[in-house]
């Protein structure tokens, strides 16, 4: 808990020293007040500081730090409104006559009253901090030792992790496949557990057998599902008919099906063919009876088919095993094994012959590991690079290892690990218990979601806060803490084992908190509010939430269209006036109400999938702090609300709509946006011509705009451009034009029909910079561009469904393989021309 008060402390003080470098008038009426605020703030994060490098000798006084971070939430609050206010007086004295008209309505706040008020505020604030004072907080203070951990960034570098770096599971992954290849002549489908605790590497292990060539090439297809404790067999049947079927024929509007309807899709989805299903992480519980009609519902497949289950229960695994011979007990790996992996992920090449007491004080580590896995890598990664003794002691002789638990718990483990890391990490890492267990994970939605909550933190105040996300996202990942990154549609999307989850609910226990149908109060000091099931709690959730004043998030997380969210979005307006993220995604309403103007200090609003809703309110523009704001798949929105150039603060904007047109002097006035995606706009056949303003865009994606036939000559001027993804754009037809002035990194052009060319204005100004090129499904393609053989730090070219440019692309007869011959990774359809001679 001490990490969440100190990565608070640190938000307030660095916007207090904001204040004071822009000595604004609204700061200097309170100037006195600010002062002693900021004199409480950094004794009492001196104090943090000191109370986190000593946790392992101390307990932490958790209703001290419960006192201190509710002031610390209030102050923080009162200095956003400082923050909003001044940004809004900005805009204002920006503006010409009609601006200024127009925005002074947007705020009835006299500057009289508005600088009493805070004034009272800040007053109270102050009174508060004595009080806690005056219980000898200073007296806590101590001189510290030494400096805290810093954020190592070399460790982005990494590769990821992928199964062939698994050491010490060879043989069972070997036993596992003779199992699925010799299924029991027994029973017509098999059924294979694979049991063993939480971080053994369960899922692991049926990743590699599920990816294992023999497999393949034996059944017909695979399926693989995500279980967990919810065994729920109406949606257990949607997710095995959607991987069946990849999707195809199976819409949002299935969803609505009855079961049986449901059960005969999938009979015939996999009638008579020889199918591996994997189910990760059943428990079954009180559900034997849903269980055994789901296997008899699996039975119409070939002789041979084979289900695998990953489960921690051994209870489980023996009711649903065909025979004790195919349940696969997965014990622990090795010390010796365990020692090799903690070394692998400790040190660089070499390194543990360099530091021997370092490698002496990790083989006392992994033996406190219990064989398993998980825990040696997190910790591993906790060390890697970190060469001072005191470091490593700190972990290997923790308070935590102490802790009681349960036979085969490895919470304390990781949860040395997480205590280990930078504090900066620890939030951003508690904070992912707000999303379900087995959620995929986009960068941007989670970077976004970080930042709404000034969690990223630049050390020299010229880092983009996006490229500090993205360091966060490699520093949790190399540490095990999230896993599984796949690039998506030009995204990184990712995961989070179950018992990572479980650590995540944990730690923010006292700030987090997943609203279900069994909730009977909310703490107080609940600052974040997850809701998986809205139609469940939507009765409830104003009577369990009438007595929180502070929270901060609201998030509905459902795979499902949300019918029930007016009555929770209803509270979230009235009572949550100093939300900082909104996530409304699938929601069903058909109008969001004019008083989202009013949450002033909301940074992150999502409301994409939302099919009902046809227009916004203009009060939305009113959200000068906005950073975030998703629209995507929103495809019955009318016209996007007027004074969006007002959103000042907007980074990052996915838009939809049905105007044909996007008009000058709005979206072209957002200077602070960093990512535009633009899709899913069937109607669209102009982007707007301001794009000259946009100086800090850095990703522009245009996709599924059939009408859209030209882009707007204005577009060369996006100097700051790193990553153009145009795809789904019919009738886009590029008429020449100057050259642009942009540098890509990356370029994606998908289901082009129209093009004949790739137009050298488009990217002979990137011939230093471009790294990624991909042209998918463009079959009018005719030739590439004769300046693409300048083009020197290009190391990969993507050739897929271009007839014409794949045979000019041959490496033997192709007129084009000179222009491309010095790139290192030419793929066309699909096979790598390289690698292949």
């Amino acid at each position: 808990m001490t990490e969440f008060s100190l990565n608070i402390a640190e938000n307030v003080v660095e916007k207090l020293c904001s204040l004071e470098s822009e000595e604004t008038s609204l700061a200097c009426c309170n100037e006195d007040e600010l002062k002693k605020l900021k004199h409480s703030m950094l004794v009492i994060k001196d104090v943090l500081i000191d109370a986190e490098e000593k946790r392992s000798n101390s307990p932490e006084p958790r209703l001290w730090l419960k006192q201190l971070n509710h002031v610390f939430y209030d102050a923080e609050d009162v200095l956003d409104e400082l923050e909003v206010e001044n940004l809004r007086r900005q805009v204002i004295d920006r503006g010409n006559f009609y601006t200024r008209k127009v925005l002074r309505c947007f705020s009835s706040a006299n500057p009289l009253i508005f600088r009493s008020t805070i004034g009272r505020k800040l007053k109270r604030i102050n009174e508060r901090f004595d009080a806690i004072a005056a219980g000898n907080v200073e007296s806590r203070l101590t001189e510290r030792a030494e400096e805290r951990r810093p954020l190592n960034r070399e460790r982005g570098t990494h590769s990821y992790v992928h199964s062939a770096d698994i050491i010490g599971r060879d043989e069972d992954k070997e036993k596992i496949i003779q199992l699925l290849l010799h299924p029991s002549d027994e029973e017509n489908i098999s059924v294979l557990p694979i049991v063993g605790v939480g971080g053994m590497g369960k899922t692991t292990l049926a990743k590699m057998a599920y990816n294992d060539e023999r497999v393949v090439k034996h059944f017909q297809f695979k399926m693989w599902v995500y279980v967990s404790r919810d065994f729920d067999k109406k949606r257990l049947v949607e997710k095995l008919i959607i991987s069946a079927t990849g999707g195809v024929g199976f819409g949002e509007d299935n969803g609505n099906m009855e079961v049986e309807e449901l059960q005969t899709i999938l009979r015939e989805s996999i009638r008579d063919k020889k199918y591996f299903l994997v189910l990760d992480d059943v428990w079954i519980n009180d559900n034997l009876a849903q269980w055994e009609e789901l296997k008899d519902l699996l039975q119409v497949g070939a002789r041979g088919s084979m289900i695998m289950v990953t489960t921690r229960s051994n209870q489980v695994a023996s009711m649903i095993g065909t025979a004790p011979k195919y349940v696969h007990n997965l014990q622990g790996v090795r010390y010796d094994e365990c020692l090799s992996l903690f070394v692998k992920y400790a040190f660089k090449e070499g390194h543990d012959k360099k530091y021997p007491n370092l490698l002496r004080i990790g083989k006392e580590i992994v033996k406190k590991c219990g064989e398993v896995p998980l825990a040696v890598r997190t910790l591993a990664g906790q060390l890697f690079l970190n060469t001072d003794e005191r470091d490593w002691n700190l972990i290997r002789d923790s308070r935590l290892w102490k802790v009681e638990q349960k036979e085969d718990d490895i919470l304390p483990a990781l949860r040395v690990s997480y205590e280990h890391l930078p504090s900066c990490l620890k939030r951003c890492f508690a904070y992912c218990s707000l999303f379900p267990k087995n959620y995929e994970y986009n960068d941007y939605e989670l970077i976004q979601f970080w930042m709404a909550h000034g969690l990223l933190q630049s050390s020299d105040g010229e880092s983009e806060l996006e490229d500090i996300g993205s360091i966060y996202l490699k520093e949790l990942e190399y540490g095990c803490f999230l896993q599984g990154f796949r690039d998506l549609y030009g995204s990184l999307q990712f995961g989070m084992l179950d018992v990572m989850h479980d650590l995540a609910l944990s730690v923010a226990q006292d700030e987090c908190f997943v609203v279900t149908a069994n909730s009977k109060r909310i703490e107080k000091s609940v600052q974040h509010i997850s809701i998986p099931d809205p139609d469940s709690v939507r009765q409830d959730f104003p009577m369990l939430s009438q007595d929180l004043d502070q929270v901060r998030t609201v998030f509905i997380h459902s795979d499902k269209d949300v019918l029930a969210s007016n009555s929770i979005l209803a509270t979230c307006l009235s009572r949550f006036k100093y939300l900082r993220a909104l996530n409304l995604s699938r929601s069903q309403f058909k109008e969001l109400p004019k008083k989202i103007g009013k949450l002033k200090h909301l940074r992150y609003l999502d409301l994409s999938w939302n099919h009902r809703i046809k227009r916004l309110p203009n009060s939305l523009c009113k959200l000068q702090n906005l950073q975030t704001l998703f629209l995507g798949g929103c495809d019955e929105i009318e016209e996007l609300p007027r004074g969006m150039r007002y959103m000042e603060s907007l980074r990052f904007l996915w838009l939809a709509t049905r105007q044909t047109s996007l008009p000058r002097d709005e979206i072209g006035c957002l200077k602070s946006l960093r990512f535009l995606w633009i899709a899913t706009c069937e109607k669209l056949e102009r982007l707007f011509e301001d794009m000259e303003n946009l100086s800090a865009l850095r990703s522009l994606y245009i996709v599924t705009c059939p009408s859209l036939n030209s882009l707007p000559p204005s577009i060369k001027y996006l100097t700051a451009l790193q990553d153009l993804h145009i795809s789904g754009c019919v009738a886009l037809n590029f008429p020449n034009q100057e050259a642009c002035e942009f540098k890509l990194k990356k370029l994606v052009l998908c289901f082009l029909e129209a093009i004949e060319e790739l137009p050298e204005w488009l990217i002979k100004g990137s011939a230093g910079t471009l790294k990624n090129l991909k042209l998918e499904f463009c079959p009018a393609l005719l030739e590439l561009p004769a300046c693409l053989k300048t083009f020197s730090a290009l190391q990969e070219l993507r050739i897929l469904g271009c007839p014409r440019l794949a045979e000019r692309c041959d490496r033997e007869t192709g007129d084009d393989w000179e222009k491309i011959a010095h790139i290192p990774k030419v793929i066309v359809d699909n096979v790598d021309v390289i690698k292949q001679t």
